[in-house]
């Protein structure tokens, strides 16, 4: 298959291009430095482009297969771009044909889980949200303006991201965030967007996935 990473120099990124390339697939990372981005692949393309940008997008999506987001801010002083590219990606994927669109978001955009505990849904839940509000703000507007799209969309919310290596074991809730979940390494939630996106059942569906 042919996809498109965006935000493919950041942790999950770089897991999602390397699993793509270690499968078989070829791929195209949207990038602003090429530096950044550290794999070397004859089936890797590194594009640099503005993701604000539906035309500069347009030509890196055609084509393609799936396009699969990574984009996201590490704290408060630098979100918003999430929200800033949606309405260019979602545009791009539109005007190229392409349906099918995976993108990293996080649990805090949406309600508590069922099955949550109370530790997690009085304290835990609403500390990370206060802490990290301006995050979780701006991906609430990307997943705004994905929800209104006519792409087959599918919102991937793991909880905190670490750097532990691919276990393969971890968790699936579709529908929305899965209970207690607290941790899960980045190339798991690489592996999880990998294996759903030829899963009709999660199309313009929230997947939790947690360690």
């Amino acid at each position: 298959m042919r996809y498109t990473v965006l935000g493919a120099t950041g942790g999950t990124g770089q897991q999602l291009v390397r699993q793509a390339l270690d499968a078989g697939h070829q791929v195209t990372a949207v990038v602003r430095n090429p530096d950044r981005l550290p794999v070397h692949h004859e089936r890797l393309e590194k594009v640099t482009a503005e993701v604000t940008e539906p035309e500069a997008l347009r030509p890196v999506f055609a084509g393609r297969d799936a396009v699969l987001s990574a984009l996201g801010a590490p704290g408060n002083k630098a979100a918003g771009i999430a929200s800033r590219a949606a309405p260019a990606v979602l545009g791009a994927l539109s005007a190229e044909g392409v349906r099918r669109y995976v993108a990293v978001s996080a649990p805090p955009v949406g309600p508590p889980p069922e099955g949550e505990g109370p530790l997690g849904r009085f304290v835990v839940w609403p500390l990370v949200s206060w802490v990290f509000r301006d995050v979780y703000a701006d991906l609430r507007l990307m997943e705004r303006a994905v929800r209104a799209s006519d792409t087959d969309w599918t919102l991937v919310h793991p909880p905190r991201l670490t750097d532990r290596p691919l276990t393969g074991d971890y968790r699936l809730r579709i529908g929305g965030a899965v209970p207690r979940g607290r941790t899960v390494p980045r190339a798991d939630v690489a592996h999880a967007v990998l294996g759903l996106v030829d899963d009709p059942a999660t199309y313009r569906r929230v997947v939790g996935v947690a360690s």
